[in-house]
């Protein structure tokens, strides 16, 4: 009956989501309505499920995406006549008019897919807070892996905390944890033998494996042995991805494809070589090993389709399934029962990464997935493959601890001076040069340096991928240990940058940014 904002901390397997159903239908009772927010379209098709099953009494309404024009304007005058009691969507359902809004939730509340980052910027999970606090309802934030923001303030008593330690299944555990060295390892086309070797063992037992690699295609890259030609985007600073199967080379950044070329463009050579491993190659490396398998491949290549995925989630409850190879697709918001093995390969790339973000995503996307397994009776495993078997991030994994990991970087974030003890703006720029990017961007901090409000203003530099669609970009930084003060430099800075626009330059101000 009043605001509040609790952060629900539980383990994966928790009961998170029962705990979700029980907040809605108080709410229904009351003649209410609730707002459920969900990261990914690929999670609304089970919780709707779960919800008209819960509540079949009630008009449930989804708002997504992968709706149609008439299906989404339908869900959206249901929800803003009062007639749909329950109203779950992603991101953009926060805008939805609710006139008798009583609870909002997010689910996953860490995901980064609730920030848009195009056109109009917003965080969702943001914004559901600041909307609760007008209609004065509580606001629930779910995660077993919860935003260090989030956790942050929680701990300071801004948030209000529950926490759910135990999984909901009485005799289920959290699946144990082990680091497979491969430095010295010898691999079969990116698999060990011990991974190998546990698969075969579930199969042998009629249960189910996941396969997490967090690359579609075939091939991060396709490289010429003889004169190291390597296949690049020409519209992007990216490679093109192989997809085999298409015979394709495809940019996964803007979407620019080319054909396989026969031999190099450079040297005429006709030996290419795949180099990595993407969901394809792993999914035909496992066909070869284990050929009467029932393998099934999930990414957004396999799942474009808009039937596609509920047929898939329904065959692996089914289990018609035997090993799952996905992507991030899989890694929240799924229970699969009989699924018993998680194996990880690749995530050392983000161990070491320039963005102070990258391990708090990577323990979350690997805790997130280590949480699929044993979720009912049959004890679950998780094998990662990694030449970092000692670092910090997999020790605290072994032992489930978010709670000492969050402390850590946040420790390590207040002494640097990062967030969530500092605010930050992007000042992101675009043109079809790079020089007349960078010089909007002195302009830019000029402009910024005039205005004094005790922010401290970087150099203007090139973004991380400094060509991205044919476009040349750069980014300048602002940041201030002091929100208010923010706040006030950007609405000076803002009209200022509106007076001096130029046509030749595109550009927005991205407030507290998550990719640089």
């Amino acid at each position: 009956g009043e605001f509040a904002c609790w952060l629900l901390f539980g383990i994966t397997g928790s009961g998170k989501t029962e705990l979700y159903t029980s907040l809605i239908s108080q709410v229904l009772e009351q003649g209410k309505q609730a707002l459920l927010l969900v990261p990914e379209i690929n999670l609304s098709p089970q919780l709707e499920a779960l919800l008209r099953g819960r509540f079949p009494q009630h008009r449930v309404v989804c708002l997504h995406s992968g709706l149609n024009d008439g299906e989404r304007l339908e869900n959206w005058l249901l929800a803003q006549s009062g007639e749909a009691q329950v109203i779950l969507g992603t991101r953009l359902a926060v805008f939805t008019p609710i006139p008798n809004l009583a609870l909002i939730i997010v689910d996953e509340e860490h995901d980064a897919s609730f920030k848009q980052q195009e056109g109009l910027r917003y965080s969702a999970r943001d914004v559901a807070i600041f909307r609760a606090k007008q209609a004065n309802v509580p606001v629930v934030l779910g995660s077993a892996t919860p935003a260090l923001e989030s956790y942050h303030h929680a701990l300071s008593g801004r948030y209000r905390m529950a926490a759910l330690t135990q999984r909901a299944v009485g005799n289920a555990a959290l699946p144990s944890l082990r680091c497979i060295d491969i430095r010295r390892a010898k691999l079969n086309e990116g698999l060990s033998e011990p991974l190998i070797a546990a698969l075969k063992e579930r199969l042998q037992r009629g249960e189910q494996s996941l396969i997490f690699i967090n690359r579609r295609g075939y091939a991060p890259v396709l490289m010429c042995s003889a004169c190291g030609w390597i296949s690049g985007c020409t519209r992007c600073s990216s490679r093109l991805v192989l997809h085999l199967r298409e015979k394709k080379l495809r940019c996964h950044h803007c979407g620019h494809e080319e054909r396989v070329p026969v031999a190099c463009p450079s040297c005429g050579n006709v030996d290419l070589i795949p180099l990595g491993q993407g969901t394809q190659r792993v999914e035909n490396a496992l066909s070869a090993l284990f050929p009467s398998a029932r393998i099934l491949r999930i990414d957004r290549d396999s799942t474009r389709r808009k039937a596609v995925w509920p047929g898939m989630l329904k065959s692996i409850q089914e289990q018609q399934v035997d090993i799952l190879v996905g992507t991030q697709i899989l890694a929240k918001g799924h229970d699969f029962p009989k699924l018993s093995l998680v194996g990880v390969l690749n995530p050392d790339t983000s161990l070491y990464s320039t963005d102070f973000r990258a391990s708090e995503r990577l323990f979350a996307q690997l805790m997130q997935v280590a949480g699929r397994a044993g979720r009912a009776e049959i004890p679950g495993e998780v094998l990662i493959q990694t030449q970092f078997p000692d670092h910090p991030l997999f020790e605290a994994l072994r032992r489930h601890d978010y709670d000492a990991f969050a402390k850590t970087l946040l420790a390590e974030r207040r002494h640097a001076g990062l967030p969530p003890f500092m605010h930050q703006a992007l000042l992101r720029a675009e043109a079809t040069h790079s020089s007349t990017v960078m010089s909007y961007l002195a302009d830019a901090a000029r402009l910024a340096s005039r205005i004094n409000h005790g922010v401290t203003i970087y150099d203007p530099v090139p973004a991380h991928m400094p060509r991205l669609a044919g476009r040349e970009r750069g980014q300048l930084l602002v940041q201030c240990a002091s929100r208010k003060k923010l706040q006030a430099f950007l609405k000076d800075w803002h009209s200022k940058l509106m007076e001096a626009s130029s046509k030749k330059v595109r550009w927005a101000l991205d407030v507290d940014p998550l990719e640089f």
